[in-house]
């Protein structure tokens, strides 16, 4: 019976020495549209596990990693989300783990076809993610819910877009291959339909990733209420990015039944654009709501307590945040962001506003060195200069 009690006892102490098992490494997916499948059913794990990943083609100064991930839709049901994950092949010379910044991307689409993965170009890279991995910072990339996987891009949809861009940097410290450590200073950095999705990552990290170290969030051109900015698409040059706001918020809540408020001219756009890609938006400029339906769907209670539930503000972010517009935006107006900062500083978040001469997309170009600059400051562990 002692001998017994003494091969228990050397077993527990080696457990508590070696620590938890290490979870398998995930196994590579298959070559081309294949990877974007993921197994049915979705094999179980946590939020950020990596179902599969392929290697990319090197690229100057950083390795490439294609995964797919779990993360959760609008309404947390489980999903699989592709993304990318890049690495820089110099050592991180820097004091701990590398930092990683979470990048959501801006408007490509809602098909398939227009996953950031797959879409080109990829005008975000050679504006601040290139910049970003020459300081030696990896780089996660989500394709969002439904872009690239099965079904329907949930566009601009918050809580959708928040977890995936969450999970996207989960994801990166779950790929062994790329040998980025947990634990180390994450950022979220987005602009447009990014810029959404940074700032929902950052309302949503303290309650869904609380294990994350938040060093700050960039978010440029946000569309932080959907009513204000829907209201002022009705007419404008930038109509079409209505018309895919209201595919994505279908898409993501099925209640809300569009079809049923589609003339038949609406109803031909709702099933011939469901693959289109951001150069077709533009097509539509100038048209209104009452072109393509019987009754406007977002003057509705279910409409309207949906764009109130994807509103941000309302859960102020634990990290710093650098917000920022176009003077001159005509696809999102400046207002709302303003009411956005606003509502940030009110809750004290330490908020960096910057407003710059110029529309929506040269504001993405001439803020680019701005965004990089004050993500080099969070690492840095310098503290955020607010001038609420």
């Amino acid at each position: 019976m002692r001998r017994l009690w003494t091969v228990l006892l050397a077993v527990v102490l080696v457990s508590t020495v070696a620590g938890p098992a290490t979870a398998a490494e995930p196994p590579q997916g298959p070559a081309g549209d294949a990877f974007y499948t993921p197994p049915s059913p979705l094999p179980a794990g946590a939020d950020g596990d990596v179902v599969w990943w392929r290697p990319l083609p090197d690229q100057s100064g950083a390795r490439g990693y294609l995964v797919l991930y779990r993360s959760r839709s609008a309404t947390d049901a489980p999903i699989a989300v592709s993304g990318r994950v890049l690495v820089p092949t110099a050592p991180w010379a820097g004091a701990g783990p590398r930092p990683i910044v979470s990048v959501a991307s801006g408007t490509r689409g809602i098909g398939d076809r227009c996953a950031p993965s797959k879409f080109q170009p990829d005008y975000e890279k050679p504006l601040f993610v290139d910049a970003m991995l020459s300081r030696g910072w990896a780089v996660a990339i989500t394709d969002y819910e439904g872009l690239g996987t099965p079904g329907l891009h949930t566009y601009v949809v918050g809580r959708s877009e928040g977890h995936t861009v969450i999970d996207a940097a989960r994801a990166a410290t779950r790929l062994p291959a790329a040998g980025l450590a947990a634990g180390g200073p994450i950022a979220f950095s987005g602009y447009s339909q990014g810029g959404g999705g940074a700032a929902w990552a950052g309302e949503l990290a303290p309650s869904y990733a609380p294990e994350l170290t938040v060093a700050g969030i960039t978010a440029g051109g946000t569309p932080a209420d959907l009513d204000v900015v829907a209201k002022s698409l009705d007419g404008g040059i930038g109509f079409g990015f209505l018309l895919l706001s209201a595919l994505g918020l279908d898409a993501a809540y099925p209640e809300l039944d569009l079809p049923a408020y589609l003339n038949d001219r609406g109803r031909t756009l709702y099933t011939t654009q469901q693959d289109a890609c951001v150069d077709a938006v533009f097509g539509y400029a100038f048209g209104h709501i009452a072109d393509y339906t019987t009754a406007n769907p977002l003057a509705t209670a279910k409409w309207q307590a949906r764009l109130a539930e994807n509103k941000l503000g309302a859960r102020p972010p634990k990290a710093p945040v650098f917000l920022f517009h176009g003077s001159g935006d005509e696809i999102i107006p400046l207002s709302q962001a303003q009411t956005l900062r606003s509502q940030y500083c009110a809750a004290g978040v330490p908020v960096t506003w910057g407003t710059y001469l110029g529309e929506h997309v040269t504001t993405l170009a001439f803020s680019a060195g701005d965004v990089v600059g004050y993500l080099a400051d969070r690492f840095a562990g310098k503290p955020a200069r607010s001038n609420c």
